[in-house]
Formats: C-alpha cells, sequence, structure tokens
C-alpha cells in the first residue's frame, strides 16, 4: 500500500478514535482497541497476526508502565497518608513561598528528572503536587504541567534518556556535548513551553485536584507527620539508584567497564526503574508505616487502595500503546519518513521533519528519536560536520520526536487521566505544552548548529 493511503487512514483512524471518545462519549479503553483493530485490518496487517500485533503493542507499554505507575502510586499514597506530602508542601511553601510555589515544585522535578524516566517521575512527584494545589487552591493544571513539562523536557533532550543516548550513538555524537547543550536547549524550553504556558492555561482551566493517588477521599494525616528531610530523602533514594544505573551504561558505551562482567549485569538490574522503586516502596512502609506504629495489615489495605483508581490510566495507557503498535507495523511511519527524506533540504531539518512526522504517526518518542536518527545515520557519518553541529542534529531530532503528543501517545493519556482531563481539554494542555517544546527546542538546536 502506497504512503498516501496509508497517511488517509492514519488521519481517518484519528478522527474515528476522537469522534467516538468526545462525541459518543465511548469509554476510552474500548474505543481504543475497536479503532486499533479496524486499523490494523485497513492498513493489510495479515489477519492470523493482527491480534498478535494488538497485544504486543499493549503488552510493550504496560511493560514500561504499569509497574512504574503501580509503585509509584503505592509509593505517593504511603506519603500522602502519613502526613509527608503536606510536610514537604508547607516546607516548599515556606521556603519559596505561595506564589512560587509552582515555580519550585517545577524546578524540583528538573533535578529529579535527570536521571529518572518521565512517567516514573511524574508518578512519584505528583502526590506532592496535588497536596500543595488543595493547600494553595487555583486548579490542579497551575501546579503540575510545569512538574510534568520539567520531566519530559529532561527525557527527551538530556541523556542519559534512552532516546538521546541511543541517538548519540548511532551519529556519533559526543555524549558529553549532548548532555550541555541539551540542558542549554531543555532550561529555557521548559521555562516557556511549560512554566510560563502552564501558569497561563491553567488560568484558563481551572480543574479540581484529583484523588486518584490518594485511594479516596482526603484521610486524616497523622499529628506527628515525618520530617520534609526523610520525605525528601525517600524521594531521592530511588533517584540515586537510577542514576548509578545510567552512569554505569554510559560507562559501558565510553569503553571503561566490560559490559559482560557478572558484577555489572547486576548491578544494571538492581538499579533498573522498577526495581529502585520496589525497594522504594519497602523502605518507605517501614520509615512511613511500621516505624511509625503501623502494623502490617493496615500498610497492606493502603496498598491495596493505592493500587484500585489506577487500573483504568494503566489500561488506557496500554491501549494508547496499542494503538501506536498498530500504526508502526502499518509502516505508516516509514512512509512519512521517506516522503521527507527525498525534499532535498538541509539534514537538521530533514532530521526535524522526520522525526517529527514519526511522532505524529505512532506516538512513541523514543521510537521516533531512534528511528529518525537510524535514518539520517549515513549522512551525519559521511557529512563533515564537527562535534557541536552533531550534538545540535540529535537535539533537534529530539525536539521533533516530542511534537504533537496525541491519542495514539501513551503519556498523554497518563498526562490527561492523572490530572483528571478529558480528551478535547488534554488536547488543548497537553499536546499544545509538547508542540511548543518541539518547535521552541528545534529553534534553539537550529541556532546552535548555525553558530558552530
Amino acid at each position: 500500500m502506497g504512503a498516501g493511503p496509508l497517511l488517509g487512514i492514519a488521519a481517518g483512524a484519528i478522527g474515528v478514535l476522537l469522534f467516538l471518545i468526545m462525541k459518543l462519549r465511548v469509554h476510552a479503553l474500548l474505543a481504543l482497541i475497536v479503532v486499533s483493530l479496524a486499523t490494523a485490518f485497513a492498513t493489510g496487517i495479515p489477519s492470523a497476526h493482527v491480534v498478535d500485533t494488538l497485544v504486543q503493542g499493549f503488552g510493550t507499554t504496560l511493560g514500561g508502565v504499569a509497574l512504574l505507575v503501580g509503585l509509584g502510586a503505592i509509593l505517593g499514597r504511603l506519603i500522602e497518608v502519613s502526613g509527608g506530602a503536606q510536610a514537604l508542601a508547607d516546607a516548599l511553601i515556606r521556603r519559596f513561598g505561595e506564589d512560587r510555589a509552582p515555580l519550585a515544585l517545577s524546578f524540583a522535578s528538573l533535578m529529579f528528572g535527570f536521571p529518572i524516566f518521565f512517567d516514573a517521575g511524574l508518578v512519584v512527584m505528583l502526590p506532592i503536587v496535588f497536596t500543595v494545589a488543595r493547600r494553595l487552591g487555583g486548579g490542579i493544571l497551575r501546579y503540575a504541567l510545569p512538574v510534568a513539562g520539567a520531566f519530559s523536557a529532561m527525557h527527551i533532550f538530556v541523556p542519559p534518556h534512552p532516546g538521546p543516548v541511543s541517538a548519540s550513538e548511532l551519529m556519533g555524537a559526543d555524549i558529553g556535548l549532548v548532555i550541555l547543550l541539551g540542558l542549554v536547549v531543555a532550561i529555557p524550553t521548559w521555562y516557556v513551553g511549560s512554566y510560563l504556558f502552564g501558569l497561563w492555561v491553567g488560568k484558563r482551566f481551572v480543574l479540581p485536584v484529583p484523588d486518584i493517588l490518594t485511594g479516596g477521599e482526603q484521610v486524616e494525616h497523622d499529628k506527628n507527620p515525618p520530617s520534609p528531610g526523610t520525605v525528601i530523602g525517600l524521594l531521592l533514594l530511588p533517584l540515586v539508584m537510577i542514576f548509578a544505573n545510567t552512569g554505569l551504561d554510559m560507562a559501558r558505551a565510553a569503553g571503561w567497564v566490560d559490559g559482560d562482567a557478572g558484577w555489572y549485569q547486576f548491578a544494571r538490574a538492581i538499579g533498573a526503574t522498577p526495581i529502585a522503586l520496589l525497594v522504594t516502596v519497602f523502605v518507605a512502609s517501614y520509615v512511613l508505616g511500621t516505624r511509625r506504629g503501623r502494623g502490617g495489615e493496615v500498610i497492606e489495605k493502603l496498598t491495596d487502595s493505592a493500587l484500585g483508581p489506577i487500573a483504568s490510566i494503566i489500561l488506557i495507557t496500554g491501549a494508547g500503546g496499542m494503538f501506536g503498535g498498530v500504526l508502526r507495523a502499518s509502516g505508516i511511519g516509514d512512509a512519512l519518513s521517506d516522503s521527507l527524506s527525498d525534499l532535498g533540504l538541509p539534514v537538521i531539518v530533514v532530521g526535524f521533519l522526520v522525526a517529527s512526522a514519526l511522532r505524529i504517526a505512532q506516538g512513541s518518542a523514543t521510537v521516533a528519536l531512534i528511528t529518525a536518527a537510524s535514518l539520517i545515520q549515513g549522512v551525519v557519518l559521511a557529512g563533515d560536520f564537527n562535534s557541536v553541529e552533531v550534538a545540535a542534529i540529535v537535539l533537534a531530532l529530539a525536539a521533533g520526536s516530542v511534537v504533537a503528543s496525541h491519542v495514539n501517545d501513551s503519556g498523554f493519556w497518563l498526562v490527561g487521566r492523572f490530572m483528571g482531563m478529558d480528551v478535547k481539554t488534554t488536547l488543548r494542555t497537553w499536546t499544545v505544552l509538547q508542540t511548543i517544546f518541539g518547535v521552541m527546542g528545534f529553534s534553539l538546536a537550529a541556532a546552535i548548529y548555525a553558530i558552530a
């Protein structure tokens, strides 16, 4: 099937999906499954492989999200019920003032976002965000969008996150230089596209603070809550483990350590994000539970109450991954990239356009970035580019990979559902925010490329 029919099917599938969810009020999970199935048949995926394609896309996304969201929700519930979220929120407000609370939260998220993946960091940080929003008012988006944008900006532009690391290795970029220039791009992009935009859009859409991570209505906190330092220590524990893990991976890529060594493989396994969060949950169960007089039965009930409300989010996120998987398997992304690669534009522009097209077509920012890097790898390696220009090309591809998050992106559903937004509101807030990230990030990368 040619590029034109494939692109027409993709556009029609997205239109039908939005119509089902927004107009007919079909539940997002059911709508995503139905549209994914119809798209698979329409694009010519063999009937014998349709179900396998659906299940693979669903399972791959759940494998990366379910454990992180579930463990993060348990940790958040323990911190919230113990009064730790309130204690840390009070400390932040005393230190920075009420007017600067969104800035304080998002600045902390920028630091946390250096080693930790977007979805894991967001779930761990949201209980603090929700507590601050309840106390100060003004709706959840004013606080949550700058925080989510901070994690997203670091995940997109800055190694050691997998997208920029893989693209750097494919194109022979200097990782240290990509980190440095990635921060130069990520911080102003976050400030304009997430912080300032989040404050503005938060005034237009004043949404109530969800109860999704608290297991229901607010409970009475301990009269003697843990100190803010204890809460910060618990939040830092998984970050330290994950950062050590990514540091080992960078050392392997640089040739400093043997990637086949037994100690290296064990250390990498222990520092993996799900294991780091699991360790933190057990530590928090003792520090915030057992040591403070809560028995095993109480902790078990708290854990159970944290998992129930997030089941819908996990399933919808998996279904979003299913839709993206069908679009990838159908060849829609390849059709778009092939159409754009013959335009005769500068490589940095072509890279951005290809990454943007792949992102819009199949949803995953990491897949879009790595695939785009693979497609233009030969041109970059054969060209006469200096190290700054190559790093700028990597960042331009990263900017393209985040453009226009929509219904085939699992992160779109994760953010929208956690913040209590319907699909229309998520499109008008998160999709716009991510597009600002893409356009501004590319502009900064192109400026670096031009003066290199």
